[in-house]
């Protein structure tokens, strides 16, 4: 197996692991949610704590879960041409939108976010609710999260489809399949 092959096979491990594990958080998310609304309605007593902990479970999981959603193809796509290309045409735009479209919006994102992660963690900021959640720099250093795992998959794809491209699809080892037999 080529370097490139291990590095496609890696990055998608880690987001697959990073993915399936972060979604376990929906389930947290819903039942932090359920306690807030239960002590609240049931027995007239809140937290803001908690209130809060349901939106960091909720953004923990759209925000570490986006490489894995990537990953899965669960990103909406505009198909005005993707439909009517073959494979390799398929192929070459996947690697050209990446280049041009998810590439700059990530340096964007992290570039912009730098002064507000920076200056979060510089204050070791927390919320600004009485009795909010503490911490609120590790909720904003998800905006680089993203950023990290968004651009390793999409050096991902763009390498799994310059192998399909060069006749050598990545091979899925723990299933005996080839991935890539259709784009």
């Amino acid at each position: 197996m080529t370097l490139l092959h291990r590095f496609v096979k890696g990055v998608d491990a880690v987001n697959d692991w990073i993915g399936r594990t972060v979604a376990w958080l929906t389930l947290g998310c819903v039942l932090t949610c359920f306690a807030v609304v239960v002590l609240r309605y049931a027995f007239n007593v809140g937290f803001p704590w908690m209130q809060e902990l349901y939106v960091w479970q909720h953004a923990a999981v759209f925000m570490a879960g986006a490489g894995y959603t990537m990953l899965h193809r669960g990103h909406v796509n505009v198909d005005v041409m993707y439909g009517k290309l073959g494979d390799r045409g398929k192929a070459w735009l996947d690697i050209l939108g990446t280049l041009f479209f998810l590439f700059p919006w990530l340096a964007i994102l992290a570039v912009t976010s730098a002064p507000f992660v920076l200056s979060s963690w510089g204050i070791r900021e927390s919320s600004a609710t009485a009795d909010g959640m503490p911490g609120l720099y590790l909720l904003k250093s998800l905006l680089w999260v993203l950023c990290a795992l968004l651009f390793a998959q999409g050096l991902a794809l763009i390498a799994r489809r310059s192998l399909y491209l060069v006749g050598q699809p990545i091979i899925d080892h723990d299933e005996d399949k080839v991935t890539d037999e259709r784009i």
